[in-house]
């Protein structure tokens, strides 16, 4: 993965101009204003201004093509008109489009952007409670899965995809995570046999239609917000192929290693069954996914490290992940296959 030379400060001043001078696409107050609410893979702003408010997302540098981004939108605003989530529409620019274009002078590349409708509730905190807004996720998950089994995608489908191609392979998404910071010896010896096992366990599990299609890839507590007894689902940037269960050890995405995940699973697949059938094989498959996504993880701390949360994370991140590996190495009671033939090093 190419990294930006422009230092982060700089490169968000610049976006943050060039978010405000966009505003004239779309159909917003005149005085209204941009704040910056989180950076990640895209920089993302909430729009403001008297009684009115607005979510703008401005996009990484080659990470979608700008069809890519029209099929998230018709993605999710299927889901919304079909009444199996909730979640903000996106809102047309003044030519007609969803999807935005415009430049900076001072960055190298254009950006496209999208804007949408703002949406009430917070975020869920680690720290609470989290059995029953994960029940309720469980629930969300299942119908984004019988919605994408029957859902007529878009071809060609220019999503990512999250297997083990995308975080294993030689051209892995979010870079390899033998480069993220304090992966010593030690660690990457355990993580070897772990990379080896989820290999061998997901070929075994295989990509049926029953297991692997388009997901939503992100379910983080960061992209959930709550309101009373609802629960709208946000941002499908990272929408692709991928197995469903994935979208389970999203929602646990850097608390893997909490006390709370045993009861956040079962309150999950609770609600997941409530709606959609789930396999004891199936649900005990859980375990692989977690560890494929803390993985992928401890890569995109790798390739973001000038970012804060990134930076937060990486004292302890590739420990924490050590150690996650070896329970999972235990539970299965073997190790991986012999010599660290991982998923881009086939035995010949």
């Amino acid at each position: 993965m190419a990294s930006d030379p422009m230092p982060l400060a700089e490169r968000l001043k610049h976006l943050q101009q060039l978010a405000q001078d966009s505003l004239h696409l779309w159909p917003v107050p005149g005085n209204a204003t941009v704040r910056l609410l989180n950076v990640s893979e895209n920089a993302t702003y909430l729009v403001e201004a008297p009684d009115y408010r607005s979510i703008l997302r401005v996009h990484r540098v080659n990470y979608h093509t700008r069809r890519g981004i029209e099929q998230e939108l018709q993605w999710s605003q299927a889901l919304s008109a079909d009444n199996m989530v909730l979640t903000p529409s996106p809102i047309v620019g003044l030519d007609g489009q969803y999807v935005q274009e415009a430049r900076s002078d001072h960055l190298p590349d254009p950006r496209f952007m999208v804007m949408f409708e703002f949406a009430e509730g917070r975020q869920p905190d680690e720290n609470e409670d989290l059995r029953q807004p994960f029940e309720r996720l469980g629930a969300i998950a299942a119908h984004t899965h019988l919605h994408s089994q029957r859902w007529q995608k878009p071809e060609p489908l220019e999503r990512l995809k999250w297997d083990e191609e995308a975080v294993f392979g030689s051209d892995p998404t979010w870079g390899n995570w033998r480069d993220a910071p304090n992966v010593t010896p030690e660690i990457r010896d355990v993580l070897e046999d772990v990379e080896d096992l989820i290999c061998e366990r997901l070929e075994a599990f295989g990509k049926s239609p029953e297991r692997y299609g388009l997901i939503h890839a992100d379910m983080r507590l960061a992209n959930l917000l709550i309101d009373g007894e609802t629960t709208c689902l946000i941002d499908f940037d990272d929408c692709g192929m991928g197995w469903y269960l994935y979208d389970f050890a999203t929602g646990v995405s850097f608390m893997e290693d909490s006390p709370q995940v045993p009861a956040l699973r079962e309150a999950w697949v609770r609600g997941y069954r409530s709606v959609r059938s789930l396999s004891e094989d199936e649900e005990k498959e859980i375990d692989t996914f977690i560890m494929l996504r803390r993985m992928a993880l401890l890569a995109w701390i790798g390739s973001h490290i000038e970012a804060p949360e990134p930076q937060a994370m990486a004292p302890h991140f590739a420990n924490g992940t050590a150690l996650l590996g070896r329970q999972y190495l235990d539970k299965f009671g073997m190790k991986a296959m012999i010599g660290h033939q991982s998923c881009n090093r086939k035995i010949v």
